[in-house]
């Protein structure tokens, strides 16, 4: 008889015990009932039925971080870059996150990439690099849509680069300083026009102005000579000073008629020369 008095306390202790479940705080657990949902446990001390309530999720219901692996997308102009992104998510109804898809975590960044690469691919390059956060916005608009059914919300969208390939950044360098080149040169030309008109102008009214305009381009001539002499490996251009200033003669009659771009003043200037190593 204390033998069955023992062995029944002993049920008893264990169906106690086994019927207390604690809950990590931060958590959420989930509980079936002869195999269907039950309750979802809060953090702390929780009752369940031995032998008959089962729980079969214990997850964090706090904020989780997703890395992605850098992974290749196309821009609208067919250019190839690669992306880094990290999103922030939390769980808010565990019952739907357990019941409704499997592997949460793999959906939402399969979701992720699959949507970040349709949105890089409505973008040209410049505007893809450019607009991060306007990204990022449509990002999390559209994330919290699809999640909403899984019991999961996005919280934000980090892109962290949008790197296009190293042949696309050498050619976009070499493009750029095309471009600077083309700029200064114009510049230079148009400065130059400018100078010879302005020299034009206020001469205008001086009885012995072709002396004075004729030394200015001579001038102009000598010192062009020391520079480009200076250099060893330079290649100088002799020039006979009488031609030059006589191209710059109608400056004297028509100050307009002075040309402004890069092509007519290699033109005027190129014809009268012979060219010889340093």
């Amino acid at each position: 008889m204390e033998s069955i008095l023992a062995a029944l306390a002993l049920v008893l202790v264990g169906t106690a015990v086994g019927s207390i479940k604690i809950v990590n705080e931060g958590n959420q657990a989930l509980v079936e009932r002869l195999g269907r949902y039950r309750t979802t446990l809060n953090a702390g001390v929780n009752w369940v039925i031995p032998y008959i309530d089962r729980i079969v999720w214990e997850e964090t219901i706090r904020e989780q971080v997703l890395d992605l692996e850098p992974y290749l997308a196309l821009t609208k102009d067919s250019v190839s870059v690669t992306v880094d992104a990290v999103l922030y998510w939390q769980i808010f109804e565990l019952e739907k996150t357990y019941y409704a898809i499997q592997d949460v975590e793999n959906a939402i960044k399969n979701r992720v990439m699959a949507t970040l690469s349709a949105e890089i691919g409505r973008r040209e390059l410049e505007s893809t690099v450019s607009e991060r956060d306007t990204i990022n916005q449509v990002l999390l608009r559209q994330l919290d849509e699809i999640t909403e059914p899984w019991g999961v919300k996005v919280v934000r969208v980090e892109i962290k680069q949008i790197k296009p390939a190293q042949t696309v950044l050498e050619s976009m360098e070499l493009e750029q300083a095309a471009e600077i080149k083309k700029r200064a040169a114009i510049s230079e030309a148009q400065g130059t026009a400018e100078y010879l008109r302005l020299i034009a102008q206020a001469l205008d009214s001086k009885p012995n102005s072709r002396e004075i305009l004729h030394f200015f381009v001579n001038q102009r001539y000598v010192d062009a000579t020391q520079r480009l002499g200076a250099s060893n490996n330079a290649k100088v251009i002799f020039m006979d000073p009488k031609t030059l200033s006589d191209a710059f003669d109608s400056v004297l009659i028509d100050p307009t008629n002075i040309p402004t771009n890069h092509g007519g003043n290699q033109g005027r200037s190129g014809g009268g020369g012979q060219s010889g190593q340093s």
